[in-house]
């Protein structure tokens, strides 16, 4: 069984790299499917959700701080020296000798996996069947949007938009400025409170007239001087050039549109895990994230398939937990191919 890869990673963020880097390391020859943005459907976001973040500031190791996407090249560039090699459309590793290249983009995506039977098959975009003794799934999780135009602008840009305000709200841009958050959950409540340290002033958007969140999160939210509900509003544009100025908000009972002035805009509205995939091979939560069978490991039902990362992670979302958790992957998988007498 030669042509059976000892390990195949599906995924290119922080829990995926990181597992390639360990897997490397150990002679496990790991080969990555990192995705590409504009398949459709995609299954992975090349780089994860950091490509998307212009300044990340929290990563040890960079006291200045580094953009999204030259991290991930980092990452990708130190696993590629170790030995990690990457599906490409042409069959080749990209060339990542610079980081401040970013990514070639020409990366093969996964369409599919077989988990019935070893070994284990991941078909590549192309149609292609890979062999596998192993598999660690680090597809990660996508932020859920508003679907607005300047939204997405504005947050590829570094223009005031985020997604994660542990991730962006302590950054310079956020201080000290009247800033609002979307959502009525329990996220959407941790978000708000937790910008409260740093902003004048949060709105909370929601388009119903109570939260969602759990009575404790939302006795927190309306009890905290800083944080102004805005009930029965509905955000229908973002707007600024640059950076943002105000958003557009819509009544939804009387459809009376306003505007409201802020520095920054923070959407809480849920993310998805990448995971429609597996098809129902992996046992999974109510909410897509992949069943781990042991929360100290990265073992799911099926032996020989690890997990890590927020495809798994629907309560942390950081890259440096993801990094850890593709860790623990590439050391559970590197054990359990040992155990396999798999060398």
């Amino acid at each position: 069984m030669s042509d059976v890869e000892k390990l195949i990673i599906i995924g290119s963020g922080p829990a995926g790299w990181t597992a390639a880097i360990y897997a490397a390391r150990a002679n496990l020859d790991p080969l990555v499917f990192a995705g590409r943005p504009k398949s459709q459907p995609s299954t992975i976001l090349p780089g994860g959700q950091l490509m998307l973040t212009t300044e990340v500031e929290n990563y040890p190791g960079f006291p200045e701080g580094i953009t999204g996407p030259k991290l991930m090249a980092c990452f990708e560039q130190q696993a590629v020296r170790f030995g990690t090699r990457i599906v490409t459309d042409d069959g080749l590793n990209p060339d990542v000798s610079n980081p401040d290249d970013g990514h070639s983009y020409k990366y093969q995506d996964c369409k599919s996996v077989d988990f019935s039977s070893r070994p284990f098959k991941v078909v590549a975009e192309d149609d292609k069947v890979y062999l596998a003794h192993s598999v660690i799934v680090a597809t990660g999780a996508t932020a859920n949007w508003l679907g607005l135009e300047n939204e997405q602008r504005l947050a590829r840009s570094g223009g005031g938009v985020s997604a994660c305000a542990v991730c962006d709200g302590a950054m310079p841009i956020f201080r000290d400025k009247e800033l609002a958050v979307v959502g009525g959950g329990d996220s959407a409540v941790e978000e708000a409170t937790y910008l409260t340290k740093f902003a004048k002033k949060v709105h909370m958007i929601h388009r119903r007239d109570e939260l969602r969140a759990s009575k404790i999160m939302a006795e927190r939210a309306l009890s905290n001087k800083k944080i102004v509900m805005q009930w029965n509003k509905v955000v229908v544009d973002v707007l600024g050039d640059d950076s943002i100025r105000a958003v557009k908000l819509k009544d939804t009972k009387t459809d009376k549109e306003s505007e409201l002035p802020i520095g920054g805009l923070f959407v809480a509205i849920g993310h998805t895990p990448a995971t429609k995939f597996l098809d129902g091979q992996l046992d999974l939560d109510s909410k897509g994230y992949i069943k781990l069978k042991d929360p100290y490991r990265s073992t799911t039902n099926i032996d020989g398939v690890f997990a890590a990362g927020d495809c798994v992670d629907s309560l942390y979302r950081q890259a440096v937990t993801a990094a850890g958790m593709g860790c623990k992957a590439a050391l559970d998988a590197e054990r359990w191919l040992a155990d396999q007498g798999v060398h």
